[in-house]
């Protein structure tokens, strides 16, 4: 690591380096990497509901492997005082976003610090620097690293766990970011909802009326591929005008169909057709957070026997609905809340025959109030919220 590498913290008043002993340095590999990807679990040591990642997932995550690097240049770096790390952030320009919205925004993530307003500030400046570098005039973020990874920094509901694919955050986080000069731009809900929930009244005879024309199945095991290029067609038509929305790649999707495979019953899965025609999916994912909670991040030497015994023999109590929609011409429509109420109806006798006893539903745009009115009818309650900011450059 050469000095020219290398960052001192500056002080407010000019270019004398101030008495922190602070430096910020661009993670490639080696210690700083290591440092870089075990440093939240550092940081939440004494947080009750903190839920240590898998540190092999957490490394395929931040790799090359992962198929966002396809079509996205990632910086990141790890700022430390006299050696220990005490903070991490990356910066993110996502081509597929570009190429959308034409908006020269790009974005931060993986943002995790001690409560010191000197780090924050090394931090987002050194990530804004090099966003205006490749030509950006906007930042988002947290995105770790895109919309269709974990997103938002995590403001209401920091006293419960954090599901699967979703974030976590200290409670100085908001503040720190916001004297950065960044203010909210999106909220994103994240409801809690008991799997004895009862239907709402008369949706028995709503879907009595449709009966006729709809069909409810779950994922084909003979023919998962099949069906999941259905879910992903209808995920990309149904979400299509949602805020910031970026379709996956062909190969994003494929690595979580991997995933869905070992990890979701075909059960958890319903496809709605209409008229015979796919017109919406959901999936519901067991936790993986619960079964991981206690691994500290390891799979060796007996984590991967827990883990394996928890998923396929124990089940879980818990889990997350991280893919639903119906296709945009069933919105603002009487059909589509019937198709998605029906979809989630059927689904309660199978996760509760699997132990399945609460689901979160996440996330969901603040402003899509025809989703949100359609889970609080459920008994859900919005118990979590993660706020996108954003700044110009």
């Amino acid at each position: 690591m050469t000095m020219s590498m290398r960052k001192t913290a500056k002080s407010a008043a000019g270019d004398r380096p101030a008495d922190s002993g602070l430096e910020i340095l661009p993670v490639a590999g080696g210690l700083e990497r290591r440092q870089f990807l075990r440093f939240p679990s550092k940081l939440y040591a004494d947080d009750p509901v903190w839920v240590p990642p898998l540190l092999l997932e957490r490394e395929e995550h931040f790799s090359t492997r992962n198929p966002y690097f396809q079509h996205a240049d990632v910086k990141a770096w790890l700022v430390r005082r006299e050696g220990r790390p005490v903070g991490r952030i990356s910066a993110q320009v996502d081509r597929l976003h570009l190429e959308r919205y034409d908006d020269a925004t790009g974005f931060f993530g993986l943002l995790e610090a001690e409560d010191d307003p000197q780090v924050f500030r090394l931090l987002f400046e050194t990530a804004e620097q090099w966003l205006r570098e490749q030509g950006m005039r906007r930042v988002r973020g947290p995105f770790n690293l895109s919309i269709n990874e974990e997103c938002g920094l995590l403001v209401d509901g920091l006293d419960t766990p954090p599901v699967v694919m979703m974030g976590h955050a200290r409670p100085w986080y908001p503040e720190r970011v916001e004297a950065q000069g960044y203010s909210g731009v999106q909220d994103l809900l994240a409801y809690h909802i008991h799997t004895d929930f009862s239907a709402p009244p008369g949706l028995d005879r709503l879907a009595a009326r449709v009966a006729s024309r709809v069909r409810l199945r779950p994922m084909s095991r003979k023919d998962f591929r099949r069906d999941l290029d259905i879910i992903k067609d209808i995920f990309e038509d149904a979400w299509a005008q949602n805020w910031g929305f970026i379709p996956f790649t062909d190969e994003e999707f494929a690595t979580l169909g991997k995933n869905l495979k070992f990890l979701v019953p075909p059960e958890f899965v319903r496809i709605a057709e209409v008229d015979g025609e796919p017109a919406g999916m959901m999936v519901v994912f067991p936790n993986l957070n619960e079964a991981i909670r206690d691994l500290n991040g390891r799979l060796l030497p007996l984590g991967w026997l827990k883990l394996l015994w928890r998923l396929k023999v124990r089940g879980l109590k818990s889990g997350r609905v991280p893919l639903m929609g119906v296709r945009r011409r069933f919105h603002n429509s009487r059909l589509g809340a019937v198709l998605a109420l029906m979809m989630i109806t059927s689904l309660q006798p199978e996760v509760r025959k699997r132990g399945m006893r609460e689901v979160e539903m996440s996330w969901i745009l603040e402003n899509n109030k025809g989703m949100c009115n359609i889970i609080e009818s459920l008994g859900g309650r919005a118990y979590k919220r993660y706020r996108i900011y954003q700044k110009n450059l």
